[in-house]
């Protein structure tokens, strides 16, 4: 089996996702509750208790809120930057010693047969990273809960096999909307979320006629929509000369296991 991953969930109300391969099962973040969290495993037909392990983004509610709960449940180990740790380890409930484990930011790590690389981002929390996961020449980056894509993140991520990318709001949809001025300027900030322009205009910049598939993740339920932000993203790439079907992602609902391996779908 080569790397297989779903989107459990992608959202401000929550996220989670999940990737594998033949020997190592791994779950990044747990930001629903324990029950939402088992649910979403068995839409994916998964068993959550052969889970190896739990690498967190970083402490905000909707990245942790069923952390600690789906951690003592199934005796699971987290790892999480220092920074990150301090910032959570309170609200986590009590874990055992050999549960806590550090990841640190721009380290590289070997799950089993997974090396998973971890890099920063710039959001409004302790010490945020995200990751790319490589196995056997396949290459998955997961990217989002970011204010800016910077040149150090373009060359940590381009040239993989698939995204899971940001495209958070529609920025005049942001600046008509309901929300007070200063989460509106902390959303547009470089500290805060990337607009659906932003997000195509990254894109081009990283991937590659190697890059199958890209999901369009952490879209604003208040200032953005699914069709929109894969009108204004495919727009975007296809003045570029790129022709790549993108994909939802869901606050509630899972996407299927996607087999990197499988036939491209690239145009």
């Amino acid at each position: 089996m080569s790397l297989r991953f779903s989107v459990l969930a992608s959202g401000s109300t929550g996220n989670a996702f999940y990737i594998e391969t033949a020997q190592q099962r791994l779950l990044v973040d747990a930001g629903l509750s324990g029950k939402k969290m088992d649910g979403l495993f068995k839409e994916i037909d998964v068993d959550p208790s052969r889970l190896d392990g739990i690498l967190v983004t970083h402490e905000h509610s909707d990245h942790i809120k069923g952390l600690g709960i789906f951690a003592r449940k199934y005796q699971l180990p987290i790892y999480a930057n220092e920074k990150t740790w301090q910032a959570m380890d309170a609200s986590l409930g009590k874990l055992t010693i050999d549960q806590k484990f550090q990841f640190e930011m721009g380290s590289v790590r070997s799950f089993g047969d997974i090396e998973v690389e971890s890099f920063g981002v710039s959001h409004d929390a302790a010490e945020p990273m995200f990751y790319t996961f490589r196995n056997d020449g396949q290459k998955v980056a997961l990217v989002t809960d970011l204010g800016y894509v910077s040149e150090h993140i373009k060359k940590t991520v381009e040239d993989a096999d698939a995204y899971i990318f940001e495209a958070n709001h529609d920025v005049e949809m942001l600046r008509m909307g309901r929300y007070p001025w200063n989460v509106k300027r902390r959303i547009l900030g470089d500290s805060g979320h990337i607009s659906n322009e932003d997000s195509g205009l990254a894109l081009t910049d990283i991937i590659t006629d190697r890059t199958k598939r890209i999901y369009l993740a952490h879209l604003s339920q208040d200032n953005n929509m699914k069709d929109l932000a894969r009108m204004s993203v495919n727009q975007i790439l296809t003045e570029r000369g790129i022709d790549l079907e993108l994909h939802d992602t869901d606050p509630a609902v899972p996407t299927s296991l996607y087999n990197v391996g499988s036939v491209s779908e690239r145009v």
